[in-house]
Formats: structure tokens, sequence, C-alpha cells
């Protein structure tokens, strides 16, 4: 089973706040309209359709250069 994640903050366009996770622990960088979203992980836990799921929340957008 994948390990997934609960998105919290950021912009409220974000597509999905349920999100896969391939390393726990580490920030998730999600593209988001040409740049990227950054969530950290926080030690807080949400109870989801999909069971009790980690917590991260957004803290920086970055822009991609063209």
């Amino acid at each position: 089973m994948a390990n997934k994640a609960v998105l919290e903050g950021g912009p409220d366009d974000l597509s999905e706040r349920i999100v896969p996770v391939s390393d726990p622990g580490q920030d998730l960088k999600i593209p988001h309209r040409g740049g990227y979203e950054h969530f950290k992980n926080t030690s807080r836990h949400q109870d989801s359709p999909e069971g009790q799921l980690a917590v991260y929340e957004w803290w920086e957008r970055t822009e991609v250069a063209e």
C-alpha cells in the first residue's frame, strides 16, 4: 500500500489534498500553475476517507524558469 498524506494550506485551487508520498518524512514538491508548492511534514495526523494520514503544511512556492 502506498503512503499518502494530507496537504494543508497553500493555494485554494490545488486540485488534490490527499497525495502519494514516496519518501515519508521528506518535504513534498507538488507541481502547480507553472511552479511548485512545497509542503513540510508535521508531527500531526488527520483522519480521512483513506484512514489516518500524515499532515504536510505548505511553506513556500517556487517558480519554474522558462
